[in-house]
This record gives structure tokens, sequence and C-alpha cells, in this order.
């Protein structure tokens, strides 16, 4: 396999944030043909990333290596089940949608400890998560 190309798409997210894995976990209900991994699990390095990005938002590194982040990583996923969540997925790339997704997405990542099923590790930077249980 060339660096940069994969055999499918690959969702990655921070496994250690209780929200985020019940997030992941509605999101693989759907219809799609993609590798789900927590960052913590990956090599970064292989998909053109870092530990501080993929702690900031969710990432769809497509199978040509493109990496999507946030709000468009969750329209890509949408768009790759096909059907009425590609609809869903191609409104959200679409301006203005696009822009009020990436804003609502960031205040729910920004207060992700605060969501149902978010824990007080959610906040903090991963060098110190091994300190709190959640």
């Amino acid at each position: 396999m060339d660096e940069g190309s994969f055999p499918k798409p690959v969702l990655i997210y921070d496994g250690d944030c209780a929200f985020c894995t019940r997030s992941v976990n509605v999101l693989k209900r759907l219809p799609i043909d993609a590798e789900v991994t927590a960052y913590q699990f990956t090599d970064l390095e292989l998909y053109g990333t870092t530990e501080d990005r993929a702690t900031h938002e969710v990432l769809w590194v497509d199978p040509t290596g493109r990496i999507h982040g946030g709000a468009q990583a969750v329209a890509r996923l949408l768009i790759s089940a096909g059907g009425i969540y590609a609809a869903a997925g191609w409104m959200l790339r679409t301006p203005p949608v696009r822009w009020i997704a990436a804003g609502v997405y960031r205040l729910i990542a920004n207060n992700r400890q605060r969501m149902p099923g978010g824990t007080a590790a959610c906040a903090l930077p991963p060098a110190a998560r091994g300190s709190v249980s959640g």
C-alpha cells in the first residue's frame, strides 16, 4: 500500500472521552464501510495527523489520505452511508449550513465534558487523563 493510500476511509476519535465514544457508537450503526478507531490505538503519523488534532476534533481520513475534521468529518461519514444520510452529509457541506455546523460542532466539542455521557477526562489534555477515572 502506498503512503497516503488506504483501502477504505478511517474515522478517528478520542477514545478517552465517554461522550465521543457514545457518539461514535451511534454513528457505527449507519451502513458505512470505514474503519472506526480511537486515536489512542492508531498510528496517527501513518494518517498524516497528530495527537493534538485528534484530541481537538473527530477525523475522517479518506482513501486518498485527505483528512476532514469536525463537522466535515461527520458530513463525509454521512455521505459514505448513502441514501438519506448522504443527503444530510451533502447539506452539511454546503454553505451556510457548513458554517453553522462548524460552529455547533466546536461548541459541543469545547463542552463535551458537560454533555450527556461526558466525563471530567474529556476536558483534560491527554497527558493528564491517566489521573482521572471516568
